[in-house]
């Protein structure tokens, strides 16, 4: 059986212009052995065999990349996998986007593992200063990849350190570089390194970094395998850190301040009280103190706050969801269309609205610009929980004997449950001081129903509903 020997410098090259001969040639996989250098031959292989001349093959650029990294890979079998795959892939390009190919697979997570590698060279390699020959400063390092990628490194490191002679040495293969040329050497041995004058001052640095709180050392030996530990000065100090990391974080914790900072204070006096209503007092004082009120986003965006309005003894108190554009820029609830139709069925059903408190559960216009119009959004729970705090302050100023609330954001405010409002519309619930609740639809729901049959059905259904109100209110009058 023929046997194609990849050289061990300039290998990706070599498979490449090696592969595409054989695939020109129509060579099959299982007719070619793949031998990596001088090394040992196969038992069945015949002599080493001058593969075809390269020909014209294309392949997807994905191929090509996935190629150049694993021919570095230290597996035998690597060279045969990347061909057999090709073979398969002259027929079926689309091969390289199959995530449920077995070879494929197999193939990228030895790609993952040069590139890994190739990282940790990056990560971990250290110079270390040798004599002067000229007037370019020396520097020499051992680093011991898992893999053979010492040649495709050499650019990144002449790049990187373009300014001075260098020399990497690892088992397999060695890199020089002197007077900006890159030269390629036989492995070696690791070599006497003098030590580093700027070690003991990284190692303190490194020390200072160290979080005992956070110390992991599963992930840590993850990313910083202890086969690199021999070759970092820093390294050194590792057991000593991990093995005193318990007693280094209790004493971070039993030297934590005892008091919160002042700024913390201040935080905590300013939101003290928030979640109870002021004390009752009037309504024109409540009004001012909502004026500057910035408990949630809403506050940006709306021309000004509405609060609510009607008699301080108004035995009746009706809670829609929020002001719309017309009250946003009246500054009073319930004057825009909803409100007009309201006026018109309680006139309708004996309600009187001038001997009722009508407000909003939330006092500020959400909406969504649209051109020149602003659309009506529907004010969120965090909103609705944040204007609770005014409803109440009004409740306990008016203090009614029936509060009639107009929608799902009222029934949350009011009962802590929105849902089902069509299905709990015209029933009596109470609010959290007892106070009874009866349930209704808003009136701008009744305006935006589109079929005019279930229309009038709500209209009836709301009709009702008011009716029950003033019923109830004759009864407690």
């Amino acid at each position: 059986m023929p046997t194609v020997v990849v050289p061990e410098i300039g290998t990706a090259a070599a498979w490449r212009d090696a592969a595409r001969g054989l695939l020109g040639a129509g060579v099959p996989p299982a007719d070619v052995l793949w031998q990596f250098g001088a090394g040992d031959a196969d038992l069945f292989a015949d002599a080493p065999a001058t593969p075809p001349a390269p020909g014209q093959v294309s392949v997807p650029k994905s191929f090509v990349s996935l190629a150049e990294n694993l021919c570095w890979h230290s597996d035998p079998q690597r060279f045969a996998r990347l061909y057999a795959f090709l073979w398969r892939l002259k027929d079926r390009p689309s091969l390289m986007t199959d995530r449920g190919d077995a070879d494929l697979a197999k193939l990228r997570v030895m790609e993952k593992a040069v590139s890994r590698d190739k990282h940790k060279m990056k990560a971990f390699l250290r110079f270390r200063e040798v004599p002067k020959l000229g007037d370019r400063r020396r520097f020499a390092a051992w680093f011991e990849p898992t893999h053979h990628i010492a040649e495709p490194m050499a650019g990144f490191f002449a790049r990187r350190f373009g300014d001075m002679d260098w020399l990497i040495v690892t088992p397999h293969r060695s890199v020089a570089f002197t007077d900006g040329r890159i030269a390629l050497l036989p492995g070696g041995a690791k070599p006497d390194l003098p030590d580093d004058a700027h070690e003991a001052l990284w190692t303190t640095y490194f020390r200072s970094i160290f979080n005992p709180a956070r110390l992991k050392v599963q992930a840590m030996q993850s990313e910083m395998p202890k086969k690199y530990w021999k070759n970092l000065p820093e390294a050194a100090a590792i057991p000593e850190m991990i093995a005193g990391a318990e007693a280094r974080a209790r004493q971070m914790q039993a030297a934590a301040p005892s008091l919160p900072p002042l700024r913390a204070a201040r935080i905590s006096e300013r939101l003290s009280g928030q979640d109870t209503p002021p004390p009752a007092g009037d309504l024109d004082a409540l009004h001012r103190q909502a004026a500057a009120c910035t408990r949630c986003p809403l506050h940006r965006d709306a021309t000004q706050v509405v609060m609510g309005e009607g008699p301080r003894d108004a035995p009746l108190m009706i809670v829609g969801e929020q002001p719309g554009d017309h009250e946003d820029l009246a500054g009073r609830p319930f004057v825009g269309p909803a409100g007009q139709l309201f006026d018109r069925v309680a006139a309708d059903v004996g309600l009187d609205r001038d001997r009722a408190f009508v407000t909003n559960a939330v006092k500020h216009f959400k909406f969504q610009p649209r051109g020149k119009r602003r659309i009506h959004q529907r004010p969120d729970a965090g909103e609705v929980q944040a204007c609770k705090w005014w409803l109440e302050a009004e409740r306990q100023l008016v203090r009614p004997k029936l509060i009639l609330a107009m929608g799902a954001t009222a029934a949350e405010s009011l009962t802590g449950s929105g849902k089902g409002i069509l299905s709990r519309r015209g029933t009596v619930e109470a609010a959290e001081d007892g106070t009874p609740v009866l349930l209704t639809l808003h009136p701008s729901y009744l305006l935006r129903v589109p079929d005019a049959a279930a229309k009038e059905a709500a209209m009836r259904d709301f009709r009702a509903d008011l009716s029950i109100a003033a019923r109830m209110l004759a009864e407690a009058a």
